[in-house]
């Protein structure tokens, strides 16, 4: 079965697959991050903070209504009049994700860079969905190093597995098949309800394969 699986067989399988999953991802992702944020951060901000938490559930209700444009329209201003602020981070955060969903991945790299919230969850979407960007612009030495970031950056059974899943897809990209063996096996070995769920089995036998030639 294994000489059925050639590096152009594999970029190409990534590369179909990629958009759905990335839409995916990016609904699922901001739904996430809001409900993590307001489960994690139940105590008392400035007045101010309080008030920019409100602001950005004009565009939370477009996003649900998958309305992209109407939702970038709202998230603009609101960025803008509440840059440094806890709302307007989470603003900018949906706002990036909105120009993923229009396939405009520079202008969401600029907004997912320049996010800081001091949140464990959300900051670890954000890395992530940096990768995904810089995955989807075909720069997948920029989307491995995020991926990893990812992964490392709070070790869970949830966003690690996922993360690394994503780098080892990138680094066969990159023909790093000595790359992509080390991370499936890790894989395997640290997470093995999400190594199940992907099979990773054929994926460690594959880049073996693909390391001993």
């Amino acid at each position: 079965m294994l000489e059925n699986f050639t590096p152009d067989s594999i970029k190409q399988r990534i590369n179909s697959s990629k958009k759905s999953k990335l839409i995916t991802y990016i609904v699922g992702g901001s739904i996430l991050a809001v409900l993590l944020f307001f489960t994690y951060r139940q105590f008392i901000w400035e007045p101010s903070n309080e008030k920019s938490k409100d602001g950005y559930w004009i565009a939370q209700n477009y996003i649900a209504k998958d309305s992209t444009d109407k939702a970038i329209a709202v998230l603009i201003p609101f960025v803008k009049k509440n840059d440094g602020k806890i709302g307007g981070e989470m603003g900018q955060y949906l706002l990036a994700t909105q120009y993923m969903k229009k396939g405009e991945f520079k202008k969401a790299l600029t907004n997912l860079e320049g996010v800081s919230i001091n949140d464990t969850y959300i900051s670890v979407l954000s890395i992530g969905l940096q990768g995904d960007c810089y995955s989807e612009l075909k720069k997948y030495e920029q989307a491995l190093e995020l991926y990893m970031e990812a992964a490392d950056a709070d070790d869970n059974e949830f966003t690690s597995p996922m993360y690394l899943f994503k780098a080892g897809g990138c680094a066969d990209q990159l023909d790093k098949f000595d790359k992509s063996l080390e991370i499936y096996t890790r894989i395997k070995d640290d997470y093995p309800t999400f190594a199940n769920s992907k099979t990773i089995d054929k994926y460690i036998a594959r880049a073996s394969s693909y390391k001993a030639k």
